[in-house]
């Protein structure tokens, strides 16, 4: 059978040019065509507003819509409702397709434009920036600024209303906390971070690793992402406003990119009306230039920008004025212009030049965007986003050419052109709208349907946070979650996501049933105890292995009366009526000796000697050559006179209530060592001697020490030491002669130094009264026996040191 062209032609018609299924196909220019906007030019009243007197001059500056809406990128829009609160900042990546969002809700939304449709369009991750903090119910703080780096999309930096900057990767996932600063150090120079809150930051414009930010401790601090735990430069802004101790907050800082070749700058505004201007490389301890009153004092100044080419700043006021700055002339502003200010409300109103620094956006308290002429700050464009709603953030993209802004109603908006546009929200509606399936609960679906796509039709944009006529959210305005997760029935209260071990709150009645040991604040423990008590013939269950040798328990015996037991401590305590101590501590008994008379010195060490003098019947033995005098008359006591100590005594001389003593004088500093030498042992003392107090003596060698033969073969090395006050002073030498039982190697070292020597000497004391023979008036005596002595200097010149009129060696002055 033969086919004309004609039959091959129905054939083709009638067979499916493809297998599987045939989707039809998305009109693109109509969805686009939805998103149109009706832009109202009120640029001319705002001119009028702004004092235009020429009518002729009005009439050149307004331009037909059309004019507008090429030059701008304003024409359509694409509304994102995701926050509950305002949007304080809004962020983007160097390449447009990833937007961060900060808000009072004090949470992060991550949206990925280039992943959305047109009825799924809402953040993929929400991030909680305090992820460090130790419970769910811990405070958290508002956002002030999210900023992705200039050069680099991989990660953010986020600030909140918190002493430390954190940096996030461009997914939401915590990278590095930076320190916080002591707060109780007085010189800001000398703290490692920030310490109060934080106000504002700034990328620096080539380095994608440093970046700076500024607070209300009055410092502007330049970090390195590598180094966490430490600034790398501290600028302290040095208020002059009168009664702020040189102390201001700063509000806002801006670094530019280098002017003309030069090097970059940084730019900061401070809350008493200052304009700080530093080189961004740096040297930082004094600015180049500043503006005393550039705003006025007490007002805070929330938006700041440089220009591209790094000659223009404007800064956006909270006296209700924008202000345009040179920086070749930093004095005077170039213009100023009224403008209200929403920084008494929103603290992060921003204000930013556009990408080629032709036009000056800001957002306004009515919810209006003004595009301004640079040169003469007159609005070009006002335009209305949210009206009756603040516009606070608004950031234009520098590669995709379109404007994102954020309001207090928790809407961002992003505005563009699509013939000036690329990507970002055109990516968005160039999409097929996502079908719903059969199987989708619309319980745990959140319908995001902005421009009413999801069914046949798509109007154009309405009305902000309201669901589009004809959505799944209008015909069912009960079912389903909100983008913020909250459900659409409001009879539903919003339980928001907490840790698994706060759920609720747990039944009292099952966890007294489930968990043993839980009703013990109710049970008394005396009945409790009693359920234990052996009955006849049964064996004691606490004391029943002493049945047979102790059948009569003896426990022991508890004063409850506590005047009691303070009266027994009391009994121990030594009372002296010297005016000379003070009592310190209930165990050990210190006391602190204020005078320098020695007659008194050794009258109240004899007191305590006495008091503590343990009661014995027998005194034990003592030898003769144990003991040397000094007698009372000599003169006032050394500068070694440390402390003096009353050790317990042996087992067989112990006190019923065994005291320690402790005394020092208030004498100028003396050096002070430790005995690192061996202790001396004793060779032939067969009794312990009675240790009544340590001495502590630190002085130089009177003369050479001497071997003494005391009884038979044994010796004893005995010296004297001499301290004096110093030549300044005007007092005389003390005198101490000390006596050591030193053996062997000991001994022969000993006897070795040679005179002026400065010694460290540990030995015992003990003071003793007796009568003289020959006057019969009473005396007394300071028996030293060393136990540990060191040498701390030996004479410069030992074979013929200079000595004083005492005898003893001079030290060089100084």
């Amino acid at each position: 059978m033969d086919f004309s062209a004609d039959d091959d032609e129905a054939l083709r018609q009638y067979m499916p040019t493809q297998f599987g299924k045939n989707d039809a196909s998305v009109n693109v220019d109509a969805q686009i065509e939805r998103a149109r906007r009706p832009v109202v030019d009120e640029s001319k009243q705002a001119k009028k507003d702004a004092g235009s007197d020429d009518d002729k001059d009005s009439d050149d500056d307004s331009d037909d819509d059309s004019d507008d809406e090429d030059e701008f990128p304003v024409t359509h829009e694409l509304i994102i409702k995701t926050h509950d609160r305002a949007i304080t900042t809004i962020a983007l990546d160097a390449s447009g397709t990833r937007m961060v969002t900060g808000s009072n809700d004090c949470m992060l939304k991550l949206h990925d434009l280039s992943a959305l449709t047109p009825s799924t369009i809402r953040a993929f991750k929400t991030v909680d920036p305090f992820v460090t903090k130790p419970s769910q119910t811990a405070e958290s703080h508002s956002i002030h600024q999210v900023l992705f780096g200039p050069h680099s999309g991989g990660q953010f930096l986020c600030i909140t209303a918190t002493p430390q900057a954190r940096l996030f990767s461009r997914d939401g996932e915590l990278i590095s906390e930076f320190v916080k600063g002591d707060m109780y150090l007085r010189d800001k120079h000398n703290t490692k971070g920030h310490t109060s809150e934080i106000t504002s930051a700034a990328w620096h414009p080539t380095n994608r690793d440093r970046f700076v930010t500024a607070g209300t401790d009055s410092t502007v601090r330049i970090w390195d992402v590598n180094k966490r735990m430490k600034q790398e430069e501290v600028i302290v802004h040095k208020s002059r406003a009168a009664g702020s101790a040189g102390m201001t907050r700063m509000t806002a800082i801006a670094w530019g990119a280098a002017a003309e070749g030069g090097s970059s700058m940084l730019v900061s505004a401070a809350l008493d009306g200052s304009l700080v201007m530093w080189g961004g490389e740096g040297p930082y301890h004094r600015p180049t230039a500043e503006i005393r009153d550039a705003h006025v004092k007490d007002t805070w100044t929330s938006g700041i920008d440089i220009s591209a080419d790094g000659r223009l700043v404007i800064t956006r006021g909270g006296d209700d004025t924008i202000k345009l700055w040179d920086t070749r002339k930093f004095k005077t502003p170039l213009n100023t212009t009224s403008h209200p200010s929403t920084s008494s409300q929103y603290p992060t109103s921003n204000i930013q030049f556009a990408p080629n620094s032709q036009s000056i956006i800001t957002g306004s308290e009515t919810g209006h965007l003004h595009i301004l002429n640079p040169a003469t700050l007159r609005p070009e464009l006002v335009t209305p986003v949210t009206p009756g709603s603040p516009l606070i953030a608004v950031n234009w993209h520098p590669r995709i050419n379109q404007i994102f802004t954020g309001s207090a109603n928790g809407q961002t908006t992003i505005l563009f052109n699509p013939k000036l546009s690329t990507a970002g929200a055109l990516t968005i509606l160039r999409k097929a709208p996502k079908k719903r399936h059969l199987d989708d609960d619309p319980n745990l679906t959140v319908d995001m349907d902005p421009l009413g796509m999801a069914g046949e039709g798509a109007d154009a944009g309405g009305k902000s946070g309201a669901p589009a006529p004809g959505s799944f959210a209008a015909r069912h305005p009960t079912v389903g979650l909100t983008a913020s997760g909250r459900s659409r029935d409001p009879r539903r209260p919003h339980i928001p996501a907490v840790t698994p071990f706060a759920k609720s709150t747990p039944d009292q009645k099952y966890v007294m049933e489930q968990i043993e040991g839980s009703d013990m604040r109710d049970e008394d423990p005396r009945e409790a105890l009693l359920k234990y008590a052996p009955k006849a013939g049964e064996k004691n269950v606490f004391t029943g292995a002493w049945d047979k040798t102790q059948p009569k328990q003896i426990y022991k015996d508890y004063d409850s009366d506590e005047d009691e037991r303070d009266s027994k401590r009391a009994k121990s305590k030594i009372c002296l009526d010297s005016p000379f101590f003070s009592y310190q501590d209930n165990d050990s008994l210190c006391y602190v000796l204020q005078t320098s008379h020695l007659t008194k010195q050794r009258e109240i060490l004899a007191r305590l000697i006495a008091v503590a003098q343990p009661r014995r019947d027998q005194q034990p033995h003592k030898h003769p050559a144990q003991t040397t005098h000094i007698d009372k008359h000599t003169h006032n006591p050394p500068l070694s006179l440390i402390s003096t100590a009353l050790p317990n005594p042996t087992s067989s001389e112990r006190h019923p209530n065994p005291q320690t003593i402790k005394m020092s004088t208030f004498l100028r500093p003396a050096l002070r060592a430790s005995a690192r030498a061996p202790t001396a042992t004793r060779a032939f003392s067969s009794t312990r001697a009675a240790q009544l107090a340590r001495m502590t003596v630190v002085g130089r060698l009177a003369a050479a020490p001497e071997e003494v033969t005391v009884a038979g073969d044994r010796t004893l090395v005995r010296y004297a030491i001499g301290t004096s006050y110093g030549k300044g002073e005007k007092q005389k030498t003390s005198w101490f002669r000390i006596a050591s039982f030193v053996e062997g190697a000991q001994k022969d070292f000993l006897l070795s130094v040679p005179k002026g020597s400065l010694l460290y000497v540990d030995a015992d004391a003990r003071m003793e009264s007796f009568a003289d023979k020959e006057t019969g008036q009473p005396r007394s005596n300071l028996s030293l026996i060393a136990r540990n002595f060191e040498i701390l200097s030996r004479p410069r010149n030992e074979e013929s040191p200079e000595t004083n009129e005492d005898g003893l060696v001079q030290e060089a002055s100084g």
